[in-house]
Formats: C-alpha cells, structure tokens, sequence
C-alpha cells in the first residue's frame, strides 16, 4: 500500500473545504451560505449520476428539475426558487425559508445528449433586499448583486465552475471520492485570443453596437489567419 499517495490524497482542496476557507475569512458569517452552496453541489452531483446512466431526455429535464427544487428547499435557506423549467417562480414555505434567491437552468442544453454535446447545470444567487415578504423583485436584480454563479457540466468528466465574486475557480468531480476537487484555481479569460466563435444564426436579433462588435472581431481573425498563411508559406 502506498501511504504517501493515500495521505497526499487525504490533502485535496474539495469545495467543501474551499467554500470553508472563504467563509473564514468573514466572522460574523454564520454558515447560511456554505449550506446552500453544499445543497447544490449535491444536487449536481445526483444529476451526474443520472446523465451517466443515459436517462432519456424529457426525464432528465423533469429528474433534474425536482432535484434542485429539493434540495434547495430543504437547505432552509432559501425564499424564492426560479427555474428555466418552471413557469412561474416557487416561493419556498416560511417554515423552511431562508434569505437568498436563487436562479437555475436544471439541465440546460438537454436536447443536445443524443449528439454527444456537453450538457450543464447553470445557476445564480441574489440575496432578499431585506426583511419582509418575498416577491419577484427580489429575483429581478441586476447581475452585478449576485452573490454567486457558476455551472456544473456533465460529460466525460463533471466540472463545477463556481465565482462568488472574488475569482472564478474549476473542480472536478473524482468518482472515487465523490468529491469535487479544486483542479482550475482562478481562471481568467486570456488578454487576446484567436478563435472566432458566436452563434450567428441570431445575427438578425443583434442591436447595433453587438453587431458592429462583432463584425470586428471576425475581421481581427480573418487578419491574424491571413498572416498566419502568408508565414508558414515562407
């Protein structure tokens, strides 16, 4: 047996403890948060499960769907759950209410599993404004108030991408432990980059500035693959 590898394993940066550390660093924290945060790890860690197992598409969307409506009820520190799979918002009991809002796509991009494209869950959380009966304005607040977003993506491997607004950090899910283990520490969009991608099939709904935006960068490919070219045939 190799003890070493056995105790270096035992010394993994799992979320669990990630989201601890940054818990830490406020003490008047009183965990609310680190609980919800372990509520939706769970409920993608039980989606992985089912997408692996090749459930069929419209019974992936409704598993998924109720799973994370579960166990963000039951975390008990949650009011008001938004669901692209839902058509109206769920107010959660006040017996089993909390104070954060929180937005999610179950399973988004579940008619694509027959063609062997990534699927994922995304999500989003606000807190309430303050102290009083929720409503949907609590939900309808800028993105810059989130607390926290990320998504979790099912495939070959399971990785969790999670920013509570210091950092945008990767974990991957290790089947052995059943652990997400922190494999992408602060990743960052690189300064410039050469590949050109954008769905232009909604090219015709673009404002002006998106468009012009774009027609730009394209243009900025098309020159650095020219020049590309014009290299490599010397």
């Amino acid at each position: 047996m190799d003890h070493a590898a056995d105790a270096h394993r035992t010394d993994l940066m799992t979320i669990t403890r990630f989201v601890l550390n940054e818990q830490s660093k406020y003490p008047e924290s009183r965990g609310d948060f680190t609980i919800l945060l372990n509520h939706i790890v769970l409920g993608c860690k039980f989606v992985c499960s089912a997408v692996n197992k090749g459930e069929e598409q419209k019974k992936l969307d409704v598993l998924s769907n109720e799973v994370f409506v579960k166990a963000l009820v039951s975390s008990g520190r949650t009011c008001i759950l938004v669901s692209e799979e839902d058509e109206e918002a769920t107010f959660v009991d006040p017996s089993k209410r909390g104070r954060y809002c929180v937005v999610f796509d179950p399973l988004d991009g579940s008619s694509n599993i027959d063609c062997g494209v990534s699927i994922g869950t995304i999500f989003g959380i606000y807190m309430m404004k303050d102290n009083h009966e929720p409503t949907l304005d609590d939900v309808l607040q800028p993105g810059k108030q989130m607390l926290a977003a990320g998504y979790c993506m099912y495939g070959s491997s399971c990785t969790l991408v999670l920013s509570t607004g210091e950092g945008v950090n990767g974990f991957t899910l290790d089947p052995s432990l059943g652990e997400f283990i922190l494999t992408h520490p602060d990743i960052k969009i690189p300064k410039k980059g050469k590949i050109y991608s954008v769905n232009e099939g909604n090219a015709k709904n673009w404002d002006g500035p998106t468009a012009k935006y774009v027609l730009i960068q394209f243009r900025n490919v098309l020159f650095f693959s020219a020049v590309v070219s014009v290299s490599f045939s010397f």
